[in-house]
C-alpha cells in the first residue's frame, strides 16, 4: 500500500462547514443529554428566556434551546447553513453574520451559547458584544465536542486515525487553549472582566459509527482531505465495519458581570 506523503495542514476556517452544510447536517452528533440538563438545573435554561444561538451551524443547539421553550435568536455567517436553519426552525429569528458582526441588541438576551464555535471567534470583540447584548446576571454558556477522549485508551481505530494525522507537517500556532484545555478556556473567556465562569463541567459520552458516518462526519473536519477521509473510512471497513468513538464535551457556564 503506497503511504500519502506528508502533507502541509492549511489554517482552516469556519466557511469550510458551509461549503458541506448538507454533510454537515446529517454527520454531527447530537450534544449529550446530560449538557442539557446540567443547564436546566443550573436555571440557565428554563421556559421563556431569550437565547442567542452564536456559530448556530444547522441547529445542533438551537433546537433543544426551542424544545426548552426559549426564545431563541441564531447567528451563522454560512448561508447554506443558516438557510437549512430556517427551514428546519421556522420561528427562530436567522442572521447571517458572524458573532463579530451580528445586531445584538443591548440587553436583549437573558443566555448565550456558543456551542463548538468559539474557538473561531476574536474574543476581543466578542465578550465585550455579548456582554452588550446580555441582561445584569445573564448567562453565557459555551462548549465543544472534543472528537476523540484523551483519558480513555486509544482504540483501534484511533491508533488508525494518529497514524493519519501524523503524517501531517504540523500545523501552524493557533491564538488560543487546546480543545482538551478546559481550565485555559475559562481563563481566556474570563480575562477580559466581562464574565467569571460559575460552572465548568465534562461529558464523556460514546457512539458507535459505521463507515459511511465516519466519511460524513470527517468530511466535515475543516483540516481533514478527501483523501485522508477516505483512507479513515476504509479503516471502518477493516475494522469490521463499525466502530465505537469515545467524545468528550467540556462545559463553561459564565455570568455577567457589572462592567464599565
Amino acid at each position: 500500500m503506497t503511504v500519502p506523503a506528508p502533507r502541509k495542514v492549511p489554517m482552516p476556517g469556519p466557511r469550510h462547514f458551509d461549503t458541506h452544510a448538507e454533510v454537515y447536517d446529517r454527520a454531527r452528533p447530537p450534544y449529550p443529554a446530560e449538557l442539557w440538563t446540567r443547564l436546566r438545573e443550573l436555571g440557565v435554561l428554563r421556559p421563556g428566556i431569550r437565547a442567542v444561538d452564536l456559530g448556530a451551524g444547522t441547529g445542533l443547539a438551537t433546537e433543544p434551546l426551542v424544545r426548552a421553550g426559549a426564545t431563541v435568536t441564531a447567528v451563522e455567517p454560512g448561508a447554506t447553513l443558516a438557510h437549512r436553519l430556517r427551514q428546519r426552525l421556522p420561528t427562530v429569528t436567522v442572521h447571517v453574520a458572524t458573532a463579530e458582526t451580528a445586531p445584538l441588541r443591548p440587553a436583549a438576551f437573558d443566555l448565550a451559547v456558543a456551542a463548538t464555535a468559539v474557538h473561531w471567534f476574536d474574543l476581543d470583540t466578542v465578550l465585550p458584544r455579548v456582554h452588550r447584548a446580555l441582561v445584569p446576571g445573564g448567562h453565557f454558556a459555551v462548549w465543544r465536542t472534543t472528537f476523540g477522549d484523551p483519558t480513555i485508551p486509544p482504540t483501534p481505530f484511533r491508533r488508525r486515525v494518529a497514524a493519519i494525522t501524523a503524517r501531517r507537517d504540523p500545523p501552524p500556532p493557533r491564538p488560543a487553549p487546546t480543545e482538551s484545555d478546559t481550565a485555559a478556556w475559562a481563563r481566556t473567556l474570563t480575562h477580559t472582566g466581562h464574565f467569571h465562569a460559575v460552572h465548568v463541567a465534562e461529558f464523556r459520552w460514546s457512539i458507535d459509527l459505521r463507515s459511511p458516518q465516519i466519511r460524513d462526519l470527517f468530511t466535515t473536519f475543516s483540516d481533514w482531505t478527501p483523501l485522508e477521509v477516505d483512507e479513515a473510512a476504509r479503516a471502518v471497513d477493516h475494522l469490521g465495519g463499525t466502530v465505537r468513538e469515545h467524545y468528550r464535551t467540556p462545559l463553561i457556564v459564565l455570568q455577567r458581570l457589572p462592567h464599565d
